[in-house]
């Protein structure tokens, strides 16, 4: 999957007030007086204490430091998003807090503009980063990544597809589309949708996209028919069309499937042992049992498939 600067998957945020639907920008997913849940939000997850041996691979600093700071772009539910508390929830935070429970730590989750999260990586800002980022072989030349999931990429059109767009990235040429900054999907559009509407002599995406820092106001822009579709990662988009409490409908099939890695500093012996803690939690179901409280179990990788920089493009 091409996914250059790739994310992940929405947070949502629909009210029904004065008998129009609009989506709200405050970086959480309530909708309609639902907090954003997921399928099973409430459902609680496995707590399996330490494995003493992947404990032992970590350095002596991180086993000192006891918490690390995680950062993620929490405008990306289900994956990561804000609750109605304002706490940072999604299948990336139950999934990396189970992770670091393995190795006996816990995390501090920090909210971070996606597309500053591997500058913050690379600068020690952060330990290491759970955000629905693709991994990638240009990624990779700056970070490590642990893969832990697959998705690939989607479109979204206001329900009844009233501009009668086709299911395919093919189709938008001269569509007006939301899509978030720093993303797969917005890296498509310059390096890939445009160009090929240009040498078939079509209008091209207007803007190279409608772009915007937070999923959220993707989101909003095309409820509010600012836009006329959304591109974004799979499991953002089913999402976000189960939210918007009928407002919005998914066209085509996802494409470009491609896994998500765990971000960490180049190096740094916390890959490994991130990489036997995910499948310590594939072989006792934690990770089964999270990714279907999200909803997001399609996606689901086995333990061979666990591995480190394994991007193929």
């Amino acid at each position: 999957m091409a996914r250059f600067i790739a994310k992940r998957v929405i947070a949502t945020g629909a009210v029904l007030a004065a008998g129009s639907l609009m989506l709200t920008a405050c970086g959480s997913s309530k909708i309609d007086g639902n907090t954003g849940a997921a399928p099973d939000a409430s459902q609680t997850v496995n707590t399996a204490g330490p494995d003493a041996a992947l404990v032992a691979m970590l350095p002596a600093d991180l086993k000192a430091k006891g918490t690390l700071t995680v950062a993620t772009d929490s405008t990306y539910a289900p994956d990561e998003f804000k609750d109605a508390s304002g706490a940072v929830v999604g299948m990336d935070v139950d999934l990396g807090n189970a992770i670091l429970a393995k190795l006996g730590l816990k995390a501090d989750w920090q909210s971070a503009d996606f597309g500053s999260i591997i500058g913050g990586i690379t600068a020690k800002k952060y330990d290491l980063s759970l955000s629905s980022f693709t991994d990638t072989k240009e990624r990779e030349k700056q970070i490590d990544m642990v893969q832990y999931f697959n998705a690939g990429e989607a479109i979204a059109v206001l329900s009844g597809n009233p501009d009668k767009i086709g299911g395919t990235a093919a189709d938008l040429c001269g569509i007006k589309v939301a899509v978030q900054n720093n993303t797969t999907e917005s890296a498509e559009i310059a390096q890939t949708i445009n160009p090929a509407c240009l040498k078939a002599g079509k209008k091209i995406i207007p803007g190279g996209g409608d772009k915007f820092d937070a999923q959220t106001d993707a989101t909003t822009a095309l409820i509010a028919k600012r836009d006329q579709a959304m591109m974004a990662d799979s499991p953002v988009i089913d999402y976000a069309v189960k939210q918007s409490n009928g407002a919005l409908q998914k066209i085509g099939s996802n494409y470009n499937n491609a896994p998500y890695g765990i971000v960490v500093p180049k190096g740094s012996p916390l890959a490994g042992a991130i990489q036997g803690a995910l499948k310590d939690l594939i072989k006792d179901g934690t990770y089964t049992q999270i990714l279907t409280k999200w909803g997001v179990a399609s996606g689901a990788l086995t333990a061979d498939q666990i591995v480190l920089n394994g991007a193929t493009s």
